[in-house]
């Protein structure tokens, strides 16, 4: 397997400045990281906690918080509009559906523009429904990153991958910073395919050599 240093790769992909975030919560955190890590577009994915009012949360002290996950796209490539779609698309947003705020549908806005966006799409989905969608909609005010553990939970699941992925990622932790992980994450998790990774990989912004190391990479693997 030819190596390749992750953070040079990384480096690369798109400046951070250009990219926007979305925050939100549907249920446990494990799949909506591999669905949204899944989609071309988004760049890295996150696990973690919002909306309460612990300063300090945890998985096993989480407090009055929500398991979320955080997004980080290029608006060049997937819209805000997209992927708030998509969330909706994705779960049952109403509170009967939940128990306590561990998993509740929650959704957060930076700017007046996204705001407005997530209301739009919201009526679309109370037209689609026959019924209020009971979403929480609030202003974004802090997310704290989930332990490792919970960070490329089904790409964990796979030892024998991950050991072959080791001269990518010698540290696990940096599997939250690497749009290849996400990918590979939402792959086992059922969401793509193989072939459609391998295509998106020729388009990444990335030196030749790199993309064909990825590419290399992805075909070499074994479950």
């Amino acid at each position: 397997m030819k190596q390749i240093a992750m953070s040079t790769l990384e480096q690369e992909l798109p400046d951070r400045r250009n990219l926007e975030l979305a925050t939100f919560g549907m249920g446990c955190f494990w799949g909506p990281d591999a669905q949204f890590g899944s989609l071309p577009g988004v760049v890295r994915t996150r696990t973690g906690y919002a909306g309460g009012t612990s300063e300090t949360p945890t998985y096993r002290e989480m407090g009055d918080h929500t398991e979320t996950i955080q997004v980080e796209f290029d608006p060049g490539r997937i819209s805000f509009e997209e992927i708030v779609s998509e969330f909706w698309r994705s779960h049952y947003p109403n509170r009967d559906a939940y128990k306590g705020r561990q998993y509740i549908s929650l959704i957060f806005w930076e700017t007046d523009e996204q705001k407005r966006i997530i209301e739009s799409v919201k009526r679309d989905k109370e037209v689609e429904l026959d019924e209020p969608v009971e979403t929480e909609i609030r202003p974004f005010a802090g997310f704290t990153e989930a332990e490792e553990r919970h960070q490329k939970y089904y790409l964990k699941r796979y030892p024998k991958a991950l050991g072959q992925l080791a001269e990518l990622y010698p540290d696990t932790a940096l599997l939250t910073q690497s749009t290849f992980a996400a990918r590979l994450n939402g792959f086992v998790k059922g969401f793509g395919s193989r072939q459609q990774l391998l295509d998106e990989i020729n388009t990444w912004p990335i030196a030749e050599e790199r993309r064909d190391a990825l590419r290399q990479v992805l075909l070499q693997l074994k479950w």
